[in-house]
């Protein structure tokens, strides 16, 4: 099991968010963050006076996968955040030493399972053979 943080433009968090979805990723939490890279300083006016803006809005999105979903999930990401340019964000993943549902008590795998995976599984499927076909 891993914990994936994924530090994205806010822009792009339409396009990450149906990504991951495809890739069958349903569960993930959003949190509205500042933060600073490579990105230069913005300078704004404001009222006659110039501040800097040293710290740009971001987003992000953690989600607990188990293995086989790992690699899917960081495409999905990657695929949906990249624009190319200083700033698109990054992507951590950790180990995960435990997981546990507090509704079911469930631990690990079963507890990073949503209830409608299997849906979601299927509906992603059946984009994707739209697309092709």
């Amino acid at each position: 099991m891993k914990l994936i943080t994924a530090v994205v433009r806010p822009e792009r968090l339409r396009a990450v968010k149906e990504a991951l979805f495809r890739a069958g990723v349903t569960g993930m939490t959003l949190s509205r963050v500042s933060g600073h890279g490579g990105e230069k300083e913005l300078v704004e006016h404001y009222r006659g006076s110039s501040l800097v803006l040293e710290f740009r809005d971001k987003v992000k999105i953690e989600m607990a996968c188990s293995e086989p979903f790992v690699e899917p999930c960081i495409e999905a990401i990657l695929s949906a955040a990249r624009t190319g340019e200083v700033g698109d964000g990054k992507i951590f993943v950790q180990p995960l030493e435990q997981v546990i549902r507090i509704r079911t008590a469930e631990r690990d795998v079963e507890a990073l399972t949503p209830v409608t995976a299997d849906e979601v599984q299927r509906r992603a499927q059946h984009d994707v053979e739209v697309e092709v076909g």
